[in-house]
């Protein structure tokens, strides 16, 4: 509950931010000049790419939150807790090699089950990337829809 209170006050914060940014744009239309509309169009896209960022961004977020809670309710949330870690707190690389490499091999034999798809995603986040832990995420979450 808290992480996603730290999101919200974020979020709010970006909002408040995004509408003195739209406000700044208008400010530039009213001028009339084309050196002030032109430079009105490019400050309101900020705010407009923003917004969609946030949506998405929440929009993820949420999807993941149900699988998560469809995980839990079936006892099945990925467990890393008995993985050795570095003094920062990571999971050993090693460790979290192996245990990427069982998550890799359970995709394999079953590449449509969406549980699957999630360890692994987990298994990329715990590895340190990011990037292939979301595009892994997000074939879960496609999966999971097609299941229900």
């Amino acid at each position: 509950m808290r992480a996603r209170n730290v999101a919200l006050l974020l979020t709010a914060a970006l909002v408040v931010y995004l509408v003195l940014l739209a406000d700044r744009a208008v400010e530039l239309f009213a001028t009339g000049s084309p050196a002030g509309i032109a430079l009105g169009v490019g400050v309101f896209v900020l705010p407009v790419l923003g917004v969609w960022i946030v949506v998405a961004t929440w929009r993820s977020g949420l999807q993941i939150q149900r699988l998560s809670r469809r995980l839990d309710a079936e006892g099945a949330l990925p467990d890393v807790s008995d993985l050795p870690r570095r003094p920062s707190g990571r999971v050993d690389r090693t460790a979290a090699d192996a245990w990427f490499d069982a998550r890799r091999e359970e995709v394999q034999a079953n590449s449509e089950d969406w549980r699957a798809w999630y360890r692994l995603a987990y298994a990329y986040d715990i590895a340190g990337d990011r990037r292939r832990a979301r595009a892994t995420m997000r074939k879960a979450v496609e999966l999971e829809a097609a299941d229900r």
